[in-house]
């Protein structure tokens, strides 16, 4: 799997982690920095990892700043990104099985590095849950298209 991956100054060491979790997995990273534990603004990683997958560059994307909260509103802001932050392993699996998550946001000031690591094997490898599921999912891509129905 082709995964991008970014964070701002407060997910520096855990970006730093995860890419190397997921190389070690097998997977493909794209790493949209940042680069060092110097301020930076978790929009322009969210951006960046948010159009990745939009675009089918990456196959799904992680984020990662203090609480996760701000990545995934900026994320969210991307057409066809459908981020959400998780704070357990049951919300990572039913994140990728209920809501078809493409981006996973966490939070490296309130987790632990490996309970981060393992929410993001769980997200990884529960499948999308299909049926009612993929109905909300196509209400939720009207809703970015401007429907209201």
């Amino acid at each position: 799997m082709k995964i991008a991956l970014g964070a701002d100054h407060g997910g520096f060491p855990v970006k730093t982690a995860l890419h190397r979790l997921l190389t070690r997995l097998g997977h493909t990273v794209l790493d949209f920095g940042t680069d060092s534990d110097a301020s930076t603004d978790y929009p322009d990683y969210a951006r960046r990892v948010g159009a990745a997958v939009a675009r089918g560059r990456a196959d799904r994307g992680l984020l990662v700043c203090g609480t996760g909260i701000g990545m995934s509103i900026a994320a969210n802001k991307v057409p066809g990104v459908r981020a959400a932050v998780v704070w357990s392993d049951k919300t990572a699996a039913l994140a990728a099985e209920h809501n078809g998550a493409n981006v996973l946001c966490l939070g490296a000031r309130v987790h632990a590095r490996a309970a981060v690591e393992r929410m993001v094997k769980i997200w990884l490898s529960t499948p999308f849950g299909e049926g009612r599921h993929a109905r909300r999912l196509k209400k939720i891509s009207r809703m970015e298209k401007g429907g209201t129905r």
